[in-house]
């Protein structure tokens, strides 16, 4: 079994609030986005890495490649203004047009192998498949004035990687962009084409860094490691 996978690194990361692509802030003792694709680099069911960068990243992010040893081919290629339209543009740059994609973001460092692997077996047998955890906290729902509490029971907090059968992903891009819809993440444009998506049980350690405070948690996490 074998996937190719879409790593996302072509966001400004504002709320960051550090004035560069977070993917080259240090945690560890390495960039970010390092510690991101080490993670598939080490597994042996990904055949390929498709890194998504900004046009002004490119160049650094190529010597901060070309700096490290890696047993998978990494293939950059540039990205849009959206998130939606980096993803498109890093499946029609995959190298092979077929099988299982994985699209993940390049600020979640701590996805493990063992979920990857839970994630191919699933997607292999529903064509579309997440990462998620269940919701821990107290959900509202506010219509003016008005609260209601949702079911925590039924909510589960998305993740990445998402993976998708090429075609059913590639398609569910296209139709979006046609129809000019924006989603929240990958899998919601599968699901507005009507194809069910499993999801597979992930880990609250699979944190992804947006804020200046996820930092200190990711030092800590891999302190505490």
């Amino acid at each position: 079994m074998y996937y190719q996978a879409i790593v996302l690194a072509a966001g400004q990361g504002k709320r960051m609030q550090t004035g560069r692509n977070k993917q080259f802030l240090t945690i560890g003792q390495k960039p970010l986005i390092v510690h991101t694709l080490t993670v598939f680099d080490k597994d042996p069911w990904c055949a390929s890495i498709t890194l998504v960068v900004s046009e002004a990243d490119r160049k650094l992010m190529l010597q901060l490649l070309t700096a490290q040893k890696w047993s998978t081919p990494i293939n950059l290629t540039e990205g849009g203004s959206e998130r939606q339209e980096s993803v498109l543009m890093g499946l029609e740059a995959l190298p092979e047009k077929s099988g299982m994609v994985f699209i993940h973001d390049g600020a979640r460092p701590f996805v493990t192998i063992d979920r990857l692997h839970a994630l191919a077996e699933a997607c292999q047998q529903h064509r579309a498949a997440i990462l998620a955890v269940p919701v821990t906290d107290t959900i509202k729902l506010r219509r003016g004035n008005r609260l209601e509490t949702m079911d925590r029971g039924l909510l589960w907090a998305a993740q990445t990687p998402q993976a998708f059968d090429y075609q059913l992903i590639y398609d569910a891009h296209v139709s979006a962009k046609v129809d000019g819809m924006l989603g929240t993440d990958d899998a919601s444009l599968v699901e507005r084409i009507d194809q069910d998506v499993f999801i597979v049980e992930g880990s609250y350690d699979n944190m992804k860094l947006t804020t200046p405070e996820d930092l200190y948690k990711a030092e800590a996490f891999l302190n505490g490691k």
